[in-house]
């Protein structure tokens, strides 16, 4: 039986491991944490449990085919429900906007509560569609490499170049479509799904609408880490050996191949390695000996991320699973962010709260809010500064939204930087992405999934090819997996 070596059990690590056992690989996965999940973890504490990463799921069906293509079925490993109200968006103004299950849905109530017509949504959101249905193929699920850009669907996509919008930002497409200033700051954000900044980032992003309004989010039934459970319990079941608090050290690179990968000081050697390695840190640390590309010591860094959580002792019926109280002014954010490396004094904020779908994530009377604001990657700012000055923005902030202050409900809290990030799940700098899309030409210069001068090794994960997310990193794992099959 041939061997393979997976590093790192984040999810695109641990999807790469089931699709090798699938292929009659016996797989060894190596993690330097105690626990599989890379960036998507969990805390429990004082009765509490938080999803650290990830929280909005999309495609689920990505999911349900790691299970699948070993003959077993998704539901005995993992359930989870479609959400009737996706996210629950609150405007300095006052407006408040629930994006309901389905596009009309949504149509409907923007148009309720804004001067923009549903239709114009509708319409928007049909465009979205269009435009992943041009190129998710070939762009998102397909190796971005020559054999790719000279087929047929390639070749539509050129024939259709006006629809793939990628020669202006999503900021100007969506100033272009919408006339109210909170629409154009709503279809903004989606930039910030893979950390980038909506003033530089294509108007192609503008897909990612269509996965969330139309194709829909769900949620996991016993929250986002049941997903990690749920595939690790596969895994395991078909052969995968996970090895916790084992970090790998390195890989020796002999005649254009990897011949051995060093595990806590021993030496071990499989037909293949897959990486699920945060790209720039397997060029700094793991494979010295390989050049690192040209092109991805020019890409600007993703965001990462300020995160409290806070453990409530009252309810919140004003919030909702997933809630966003954005910033009077979006560009100051972003120039904040991706210019200065700094927060900005009005941050757009995001609260999750899981006991909202899962009940025993936090006591009774009781709720658990995760609390994000953007983050640059570190630079070597003051954190503590930035932390202490960021805990205070938002606890105004949320003041002013709800109307109440929520200082005297915090039982306790933990705060994840850009720092602790970069330490718990290796993340260059802390970015939770990797590269950004802040140019028209990130998603051509993105690193692939393999590499023709190290032939047996592959690489998966949100900093290679197609890009972050729980779908994309999904899609990585195919794609590398495909190429080593073939």
């Amino acid at each position: 039986m041939k061997k393979a070596a997976v590093a790192g059990a984040g999810i695109a690590g641990i999807a790469s491991a089931i699709r090798l056992a699938a292929q009659n690989y016996h797989v060894d996965i190596f993690e330097a944490q105690d626990a599989p999940g890379g960036k998507i973890s969990e805390i429990h504490r004082q009765g509490f449990r938080f999803d650290t990463g990830p929280s909005l799921f999309t495609l689920p069906e990505l999911v349900d085919e790691l299970f699948t293509i070993l003959g077993e079925n998704p539901r005995e490993f993992v359930t989870y429900e479609k959400l009737t109200n996706v996210t629950r968006y609150f405007f300095d103004d006052g407006t408040l906007i629930n994006a309901g299950s389905t596009p009309q849905e949504f149509a409907d109530e923007i148009e309720h509560a804004t001067r923009e017509h549903g239709s114009t949504v509708l319409q928007y959101l049909k465009d979205a569609a269009k435009l992943y249905s041009l190129t998710a193929n070939t762009f998102i699920f397909s190796p971005f490499n020559l054999k790719t850009l000279r087929s047929e669907e390639a070749s539509t996509i050129m024939r259709n170049i006006g629809t793939l919008d990628a020669f202006r930002s999503l900021h100007q497409a969506n100033r272009f479509f919408f006339s109210d200033e909170r629409l154009i700051k709503l279809f903004d954000r989606y930039a910030t799904y893979n950390g980038s900044n909506p003033y530089k980032t294509p108007a192609t992003l503008k897909m990612i609408s269509h996965l969330e309004h139309n194709t829909g989010a769900y949620f996991p039934n016993e929250g986002m880490y049941a997903l990690i459970k749920g595939l690790k319990a596969v895994a395991e079941k078909h052969g995968v050996n996970f090895h916790f608090n084992t970090p790998v050290n390195g890989f020796t690179i002999k005649n254009k191949a990897v011949s051995s990968i060093q595990v806590n000081g021993e030496t071990y050697s499989y037909d293949v390695y897959l990486s699920d390695i945060d790209i720039y840190a397997l060029y700094k640390r793991h494979i010295q000996s390989v050049r690192t590309p040209l092109s991805l010591t020019m890409q600007e860094l993703s965001s990462s991320a300020m995160i409290f959580y806070w453990g409530i002792n009252r309810t919140s019926p004003e919030l909702d699973l997933h809630n966003i109280l954005f910033a009077s002014d979006y560009h100051r954010e972003f120039h904040a962010l991706f210019k200065a490396h700094e927060i900005t004094d009005d941050p757009t904020v995001y609260i999750f709260i899981s006991k909202k779908v899962v009940d025993t994530d936090a006591p009774e009377g009781c709720e658990n809010w995760y609390v994000m604001i953007n983050a640059p990657a570190d630079y070597g700012q003051d954190w503590d500064s930035l932390r202490d000055k960021a805990r205070e923005t938002i606890l105004r902030k949320v003041h002013a939204t709800l109307d109440y202050d929520i200082r005297p409900d915090i039982l306790f809290e933990e705060v994840s930087d850009p720092p602790e990030i970069a330490g718990r799940t290796g993340s260059y700098r802390g970015a939770l992405y990797g590269p950004s899309s802040n140019s028209r030409f990130s998603a051509f210069i993105r690193h692939g999934n393999s590499k023709k001068s190290v032939k047996n090794m592959y690489f998966a994960g949100g900093s290679v090819h197609p890009g972050g997310g729980i779908p994309l990193c999904l899609a990585s794992a195919k794609i590398a997996t495909d190429e080593i099959k073939q």
